[in-house]
């Protein structure tokens, strides 16, 4: 995937109020950063920030946390969200290291879209592979929930077993989302999708 630049991207980074340049120093109190008991959720892998936006906005008993690794999504992510959403805040980071940010304290991981790592030794670097689904485990606080939208059926096929295998009962599993649901919040990808009339396959995942 090619990343056009995004002019002053240092300078939409370095001022922003939501995204949190220090995330370590918070494992395991982000509550205390968001100054309330709500739920948090997080989007690995947010691209640009309109799923994470408009979820925000909707539902503002749930604190977001939006997780991008490139610098200029997060710099388009940040131009687009208005000031004072006090139920978001942003980390710039590989999701390798998630679990030096998060400790017991997760009660919902949305993976939208994410990147397929098609060839087969590629796989580890899925967000489904179980390097990742270890890493999930000390994330959530009670009951462990994951939520998967994907338009790449071999990730989703991959992600089916290899959730299965970790324990966690599948359900609303769909190989065409968008026929059996309505009003749902998209993502850049999945609103281009939509419109092609691609289908897009979905998950959710849960263990206690």
């Amino acid at each position: 995937m090619r990343l056009r630049n995004v002019k002053n991207k240092e300078e939409i980074l370095n001022n922003s109020d939501y995204l949190i340049k220090n995330p370590t120093d918070y494992k395991g109190n982000w509550k205390n950063l968001f100054k309330n008991d709500n739920p948090i959720y997080i989007e690995i892998g947010m691209g640009k920030g309109k799923f994470l936006l408009e979820n925000a906005l909707k539902y503002k008993n749930i604190n977001y946390i939006g997780i991008e690794r490139f610098d200029s999504v997060m710099a388009k992510a940040i131009k687009k969200i208005p000031k004072d959403i006090e139920n978001i805040k942003l980390i710039r980071m590989n999701a390798l290291d998630i679990d030096k940010v998060f400790l017991k304290e997760i009660d919902l991981i949305y993976l939208n879209f994410s990147d397929p790592w098609p060839k087969k030794r590629w796989y580890d670097r899925r967000l489904t592979s179980k390097i990742f689904l270890d890493k999930y485990d000390s994330l959530f606080k009670n009951t462990k929930r994951i939520e998967m939208k994907t338009d790449n059926e071999d990730l989703f096929i991959y992600s089916l077993e290899t959730l299965s295998n970790k324990g966690y009962a599948l359900s609303d599993i769909s190989f065409d989302y968008h026929k059996t649901h309505s009003d749902i919040i998209m993502s850049e990808y999945e609103e281009r999708f939509s419109k092609e009339e691609k289908n897009v396959y979905h998950l959710f995942a849960q263990k206690k």
